[in-house]
């Protein structure tokens, strides 16, 4: 039931106010064809538009199916145009760019229709309408009857309760004319079809009712209607008007930007270059600086001078490369014409030296010496600190919203930073060890005068056994947010946005303080897991690595033993813990000394230490280079050592061979290749060291802290005088090789990073602006041309977001191709680069773009663009559909 209450219409331009309808009231019927009748300005299209949900009335009331539209919102207008109604347009308004039947499918893209079933009832539409061969043209390729008939087809596909036909046969010549009406009286059978005209002729011979309009108000009315009380019901009972919602899938949004930047091709690929030139900018100086960074990342690692003297199981010596960057290298001049300019082995030298000069340490027998107190270090010294590979497994104990490892810190990893690879893997260990690395869960100095020089304790009590642990405070009370994120007590998900908006460019979202009580941060508790427990044994007995399981871990948690706060402590103004900078917790000795103990005592370990000859995660043997020849009285041997599942398994799989026609030679050659192919490069010390396994009495590495620079020196002379003993004596492998470098070259080369993200920054900047700048220019000039096509969408039921979509996955695809042709284009810029710096000073393959970094670039360009087409997109979005279809 279709019914208006005098509505009314005013335009409003300036001071001046038009009426266009007086006040028109009608009553239509479900299925009848009505002509509307007048002359050109008389209110014929505006009250077709209004019934049509296109444009909004001033004042009265449109009732559908006896409900007021009165409160209906833009979501209900666009659902009623989509699946009430049908328009046919005089222009036809088909979209260009695509096909007759894509142009048809649109209605019920919007509708939620399948792909198959819209496919099936475009199809049918167009047959309907006698286009069955011309569905996959192109709309210019068709004559303007064929087009109508289109629009016929696009507008009752989709099954609407009214037609709506604005001067269908305006353009069309008379015989074309009578085809069109013709269709237009069959579809009136079964449902309400409005048509505007100022023909008299065609509403006379065609219609069943006929409503002149006069300068905005009705002059007559030939049949007219007026529903009754009892068919009002009726009809309220069964309303089918305007069900569901409509929504446009990206998949069709990308379609026709896809196929409208398609007929733009050379302007597409203009504007993603343009877009691009920023992006080529920025890569190419990460590619240049990559390689340079690479080189600044081994020296930050390197200088420890503010660190504590370090000895590890393999230690490179590092003089060389301090004096190399002091210019050591090139002691000596080197002749050379007048104008050239030779290059000298610098970094090559500095390399090889630091190879070459890489000894191994006695940490065993260094341990007994320093605890032996040797020339009185303990006076020169606060503490001395030994770290073993056994990885302290810190989780929070709440695991109600997911598993939070809280030790080792997985923050850089939040971050997108990764903390291992880069260098030497026992350097980045060491860095950990001596609080240089990323863990806030630090080691207590074993020196109760030191510890009260450095912290003050400020609740609680100081921990007393393994699993008591206090938390540190800076010397203002506060603690780092990187300590709370660590801890589990911020969520590290927050890390990626600030990431992405740090590498865009943009500013960094300032996230609000946090506060915590005493007794919050008292409560605290947390669970610690030996590496062992991420191992499970399988049904063939043997064992399988479930550490990205966080299920599986969450339930060893379940049993695990409690670490619990017992205390907070402030660091003193002069305190030189690392942990008085950020914060962290500070645990005793022992909590390592436990946890090897937990290893040592699992059963995985003491399985494999049982049987030191098999592999406990396969079951075979480890390989032997002085093994006899494999045969199988030997395979029967090593069945019977095996565990029985395993055993079984094994015997099965050769009676399989056997049941295959194989013989014993080559059911041996078989097995051989097995068995390498499950035991290659494992090894019985590979297995502990991977199981966690540590000697209490062999540390992996020993971090001395000497209390003052001039205590350093007495220790590396304690140290030096040691290395003399030994040497005269002839035992060279007893001599302690350690790391001890001044601070100095930290700070220079933290001078450089800080250089380089200047630069960096500002590039980013200008490229932020400029792409921004023509993006929304581009894009705005892309809204004005696709303004019909904007109207289109939204008579068959496009909502204002679908608009801005359409347009924001149009900016997306330019944005794309910008990223993916700068950061391309760089990588063929980087081949001459290469070429000339290599020529210059004789490094190969300087510049490269990084692949993290060029993954970074395509992002941001996207995001530039996105950014640069809101505003756009929301003028778009904005546009009035009647004004839009209006645009030629």
């Amino acid at each position: 039931m279709l019914e208006l209450k005098n509505i009314k219409k005013d335009y409003v331009s300036g001071d001046t106010t038009v009426q266009a309808l007086k006040g028109v009231s009608l009553q239509f019927r479900d299925s009848e064809f009505v002509a509307i009748l007048g002359q050109s300005g008389c209110g014929k299209t505006t009250l077709l538009n209004i019934i049509g949900g296109l444009d909004q009335y001033t004042s009265g009331d449109l009732v559908i199916n006896g409900t007021s539209t009165k409160k209906y919102m833009d979501r209900d207008w666009d659902s009623y145009r989509n699946h009430s109604v049908g328009f046919v347009f005089q222009s036809y308004n088909l979209i260009p760019h695509q096909t007759v039947l894509a142009n048809v499918e649109l209605a019920l893209t919007l509708s939620g229709v399948s792909r198959g079933e819209r496919k099936k009832r475009a199809e049918q539409a167009l047959i309907d309408v006698g286009l069955g061969e011309q569905m996959h043209k192109r709309p210019n390729q068709l004559s303007g009857g064929q087009m109508q008939r289109v629009a016929i087809a696009r507008a009752l596909v989709n099954d609407p309760s009214i037609v709506l036909a604005d001067e269908p046969t305006g353009a069309l010549d008379t015989e074309t004319s009578v085809q069109v009406m013709d269709i237009l009286r069959q579809v009136a059978k079964d449902r309400l079809v409005i048509m505007v005209t100022h023909n008299p002729e065609l509403a006379e011979e065609y219609a069943d009712r006929i409503v002149v309009l006069r300068d905005g108000v009705i002059q007559s009315d030939t049949d007219p209607y007026e529903i009754s009380e009892e068919d009002r019901r009726r009809i309220e009972d069964n309303a089918q008007f305007g069900s569901g919602r409509t929504s446009m899938s990206m998949l069709t949004a990308f379609s026709l930007s896809v196929n409208n930047l398609l007929t733009k091709k050379g302007r597409t690929i203009l504007t993603a270059f343009a877009g691009s030139i920023g992006i080529i900018g920025i890569a190419l100086i990460l590619s240049l600086s990559s390689g340079a960074q690479n080189y600044i990342n081994e020296q930050e690692e390197a200088a420890m001078g503010q660190y504590p003297i370090t000895i590890q199981e393999t230690s490179m010596n590092l003089a060389s490369l301090i004096v190399g960057m002091s210019g050591g290298s090139n002691s000596e001049e080197v002749q050379h014409e007048e104008g050239v300019v030779p290059s000298f082995n610098f970094v090559t030298d500095m390399v090889t030296s630091i190879v070459n000069d890489a000894d191994t340490n006695d940490m065993e027998s260094i341990k007994s010496w320093l605890e032996s107190n040797p020339d009185d270090i303990q006076d020169y010294v606060t503490d001395i600190q030994y770290s073993y590979k056994t990885p302290i497994n810190i989780y929070a104990a709440d695991t109600e919203d997911g598993l939070v490892q809280v030790n080792p810190a997985t923050v850089m990893d939040s971050l997108g930073i990764s903390t291992a690879g880069s260098t030497q893997s026992a350097m980045l260990s060491s860095m950990s060890a001596v609080g240089g690395g990323y863990d806030v869960w630090l080691e207590m100095l074993d020196n109760p005068e030191s510890f009260e020089r450095d912290f003050t304790l400020v609740e609680g009590s100081m921990p007393e056994a393994w699993n008591e642990v206090v938390i540190v405070l800076d010397e203002y009370g506060s603690i780092s947010d990187y300590t709370l994120y660590s801890l589990g007590l911020l969520d590290q998900a927050e890390l990626k946005d600030l990431m992405t908006d740090a590498i865009a460019g943009k500013k960094v979202k300032e996230f609000e303080q946090t506060t915590y009580t005493y007794d919050e941060l008292m409560a605290l508790e947390f669970k610690l897991l030996p590496q062992t427990a991420y191992y499970e044994k399988g049904d063939d007995d043997t064992w399988v690595d479930r550490s990205d399981d966080d299920d599986f871990v969450i339930e060893q948690l379940e049993d695990a033993e409690v670490i619990k706060v017992v205390g907070i402590v402030q660091a003193t103004e002069d305190s030189s813990s690392n942990a008085a900078q950020t914060g962290g917790i500070l645990y005793r000795r022992d909590l390592m000394e436990h946890a090897i103990q937990l290893v040592e005592d699992s059963e995985i370990v003491q399985e494999q230490k049982a049987n030191a000859n098999n592999d406990v995660f396969t079951g075979y043997a480890f390989p032997d280079d002085d093994e006899d020849e494999l045969t199988m009285e030997s395979i029967d041997e090593m069945i019977a050592e095996m565990p029985s599942a395993q055993g079984d398994q094994v015997r099965d799989y050769i009676d399989q061979l056997r049941d295959a026609g194989m013989t014993d030679d080559e059911i041996v050659d078989a097995f051989q290749k097995q068995m390498a192919a499950n035991t290659a490069d494992a090894s019985y010390e590979g297995n502990l060291e991977k199981l966690g396994v540590s000697d209490v009495d062999s540390p992996f590495a020993i971090s001395i802290y000497p209390r003052d620079f001039n205590s350093k020196e007495v220790v590396d002379q304690i140290i030096a005088d040691y290395n003399d003993r030994m040497e005269a004596s002839g035992e060279d492998d007893q001599v302690i090789h350690y790391t001890d470098i001044v601070g100095t070259l930290m700070s220079s080369v933290t001078s450089i990073v800080n250089s380089i993200t200047y630069i960096l920054i500002a590039f980013v900047a200008i490229s932020l602006v400029v792409s921004s700048i023509m993006i929304g220019i581009i894009t705005y000039i892309s809204v004005l041309e696709r303004t019909k096509e904007i109207g289109i969408l939204r008579s068959i039921g496009a909502s204002k977001k679908d608009i801005s979509r359409v347009f924001n996955a149009e900016t997306f695809i330019i944005g794309l191709l910008a990223g993916l042709l700068g950061v391309g284009l760089t990588v063929l810029l980087d081949i001459p680069v290469n070429i000339i710096i290599e020529h210059v000073s004789g490094v190969k393959d300087m510049a490269a773009v990084p692949a993290g970094a060029g993954a970074a670039l395509v992002a941001i360009s996207v995001l530039l663009t996105l950014i640069g087409g809101i505003i756009p997109s929301r003028m778009a979005a904005k546009k009035d559909p009647v004004t839009a279809l209006r645009t030629e």
